[in-house]
């Protein structure tokens, strides 16, 4: 088994956060990976994203060519990663129908190439719960729960552990992931 995953969004979003809890979270559950964080000089506002592989042998290179999964915040993001040499057919696209659009033609070509579009208004539960920052712990109980690649319970005791300077935001980052898994 290897998976190659990209987290996409905005400078801000905690792209690199959601990579970096994934990919302790199934090396703590035995499994090889690698991470490879991507940001550009604009940091907050400005695109980011990382590279999360992770396989049963061992990893090669962190350098992903065809991902078989592409979590996009928003709408940059999701138009530079979703082009059909970057994700293998069969694959899976997570996308924050809060910030990103999906037309017709781009949705057609995914269903042809039996790629699965995953929505979750992640922005708005965000802001429902109470912060806008938190919307990519509500995309990553979405995605733990879709692709059972980490279990819940390793995934919040990786973001307590490295979310230790911020203990106000603990609790909260807790409801956001459980938000995030109940999505339907």
């Amino acid at each position: 088994m290897k998976t190659e995953i990209i987290f996409a969004g905005f400078g801000g979003q905690g792209i690199l956060l959601m990579g970096k809890i994934l990919a302790q979270s199934v090396m703590t559950e035995g499994k090889n990976v690698s991470f490879l964080p991507s940001y550009g000089p604009e940091m907050r506002g400005g695109t980011c994203n990382c590279s999360v592989v992770i396989s049963d042998e061992q990893i090669a290179s962190p350098i992903i060519d065809s991902m078989n999964i592409l979590v996009a915040m928003n709408q940059p993001s999701f138009v530079k990663f979703s082009g059909s040499e970057k994700i293998s057919d069969g694959g899976t696209i997570f996308i924050n129908e809060s910030l990103v659009e999906l037309d017709e033609k781009a949705e057609a070509d995914f269903n042809n190439r039996k790629i699965e579009i995953v929505k979750g208004p992640f922005t708005k539960l965000a802001s429902d719960i109470g912060n806008i920052r938190i919307c990519n712990m509500v995309a990553i109980g979405k995605f733990i729960r879709k692709t059972k690649l980490a279990s819940k319970k390793v995934v919040i005791e990786q973001m307590k552990e490295l979310t230790d300077k911020f203990q106000e935001l603990q609790e909260i980052n807790e409801k956001a992931i459980d938000a995030g898994y109940e999505l339907i």
